[in-house]
């Protein structure tokens, strides 16, 4: 539907982002003539009431983060078609990754961004919340008197609702995750304040530390990335040991916690000295009490990736593997559950013919990927699931599987599926298409004796839906995306969907 051109007091000027299930407008207050960013939910998702309450649950969490350096939510409305929204910091000094683009930034520069961003941060994490995806996109900026003020902003803490509503899920960005979120080990403060190292020297460079591109890659580093003085001449020294001691890959020897890692950056970059009196990371107890994130606050294993025995697929079942054992995996911590993964990978990679042959005999077979409920399954190509983690939603499960989470509600273009369940039974007849494509007739063969209707999309690159009658009040939703069209139904296919 046509956005009206304001909404209660404000009145909308441009539309400045759109995902999965919110666009976001720059607006003007005109009670208090101000610049704000009004985020309203997509009307394809007005129907859906757990959407709706999670869309509404984030804003009032985002209320009660009480620091300058969180994007904040300054009203919470509804619209006159029924729409709810939010009404947020707008962020007029662009992102971080803007600035990055002109190349290095100014050394105290630098270290003042990622004291405030660490400032936003410590406010999450003394709430129990990981961010888990920090990065230069993430970090955004407001002029003020003083000068612009940097903020966090696309927080990770919506889970729930991004999985649903096919938003970006928690897995991180590549160059800037932290080695244990991709093992799916059980995550603390740490890996934040990895994801902030990798940030600075980004700022530092105009580089992603390690240049990885993939989470897969992510898994075989084994070293903090090189000298920033191999990439910027005359750097000091000092800020170099400070933050690649944050990108440690054992997070034992990594600072301990952000405290510590700004102070230190800090005292680095005024005495151009080492912070003296400190120990190594792995003498400090890892804080468990207030301003820490204890065992109750941390990820559940329902909300986590999980590694799978590898004799059994990359994080997933092999659907041709005979050989899965049943016993559950150690748990990977550190560099010698890397080397154990990457020697399991290898065992893997022998046994189905060794050398090359082999290793693309283990890539080339599909694999299945189940969502935590063991409602939803689905057969993909082994390389989606590389870069993909296996969400639940609270009571309407859902699972998406791609080449890249993070781009996946941006971009048309990028392989996967999405699969989810709806809390109506009625399959729609005329549902919103992706932005920008266009659409063809609707399909309306039953799948076996379930009713259905298959919508098939022009996009530059094929995208089919498909929604399957469950029960009287409940569906399943299912997008597929693949230029090799053989593939795309051989995905669309093989998903199974159970009613509760």
């Amino acid at each position: 539907m046509d956005q009206p051109p304001r909404i209660g007091r404000y009145s909308l000027v441009r539309r400045v982002g759109a995902g999965g299930f919110a666009t976001v407008w720059l607006a003007r207050d005109e009670q208090l003539d101000a610049e704000v960013a009004v985020k309203i939910l997509s009307d394809n998702w007005i129907d859906e009431d757990d959407v709706r309450r999670r869309f509404l649950a984030e804003g009032r969490f985002l209320r009660r983060v009480d620091s300058p350096h969180v994007v904040g939510v300054h009203d919470i409305g509804e619209a006159e078609d029924g729409r709810p929204y939010l009404v947020l910091t707008y962020a007029d000094g662009g992102s971080l990754a803007d600035k990055i683009k002109a190349g290095p930034l100014e050394i105290a520069d630098v270290v003042d961004i990622v004291t405030q961003v660490g400032a936003g941060l410590k406010q999450l994490h003394a709430r129990g919340v990981l961010h888990r995806d920090v990065k230069p996109a993430n970090v955004l900026f407001r002029s003020d008197p003083a000068g612009d003020r940097a903020m966090l902003g696309d927080l990770g803490l919506g889970k729930s609702l991004e999985t649903v509503s096919q938003l970006t899920m928690p897995g991180g960005t590549p160059a800037y995750v932290a080695p244990e979120q991709v093992m799916g080990d059980r995550l603390d403060h740490r890996a934040d304040l990895y994801s902030l190292g990798a940030v600075a020297y980004a700022a530092f460079t105009g580089q992603a530390p390690h240049g990885v591109i993939s989470l897969g890659a992510v898994m075989r580093i084994d070293a903090p990335p090189p000298s920033m003085n191999t990439l910027r001449e005359d750097f000091p020294p000092a800020i170099d040991a400070v933050v690649r001691r944050a990108l440690e890959p054992d997070r034992d020897k990594r600072w301990p916690d952000l405290d510590s890692f700004l102070d230190a950056l800090n005292e680095a970059h005024t005495t151009g000295k080492i912070p003296a009196g400190l120990v190594l990371a792995g003498e400090f107890p890892v804080p468990s009490g207030p301003g820490g994130i204890d065992q109750a606050t941390q990820l559940s294993d329902a909300e986590r990736p999980t590694i799978a025995p590898l004799a059994g697929g990359l994080a997933t079942e092999d659907s041709t593997s005979s050989t899965e054992s049943s016993a559950a995996p150690a748990p990977v911590t550190g560099r010698s559950g890397r080397a154990r993964w990457i020697a399991a990978l290898l065992a893997v990679v022998l046994a189905a013919g060794g050398g090359y042959g082999g290793y693309q005999l283990v890539m080339s077979r599909p694999v299945t990927v189940k969502d935590d409920s063991g409602r939803l399954s689905v057969e993909v190509p082994r390389e989606w699931t590389q870069k993909s983690v296996k969400p639940t939603a609270g009571g309407q499960p859902a699972l998406l599987v791609t080449t890249s989470t993070s781009d996946w509600q941006h971009q048309a273009a990028v392989p996967g599926v999405f699969v989810g369940l709806l809390s109506k039974g009625a399959v729609p007849t005329d549902p919103t298409p992706p932005e920008g494509c266009q659409a063809s007739k609707p399909d309306t063969s039953n799948v076996g004796s379930q009713k259905a209707v298959t919508f098939t999309y022009s996009c530059g690159t094929a995208v089919v839906e498909r929604y399957i009658q469950l029960s009287d009040n409940e569906s399943v939703r299912i997008q597929v995306r693949d230029n090799d069209q053989a593939e795309l139904h051989k995905v669309l296919d093989s998903v199974v969907a159970t009613s509760s």
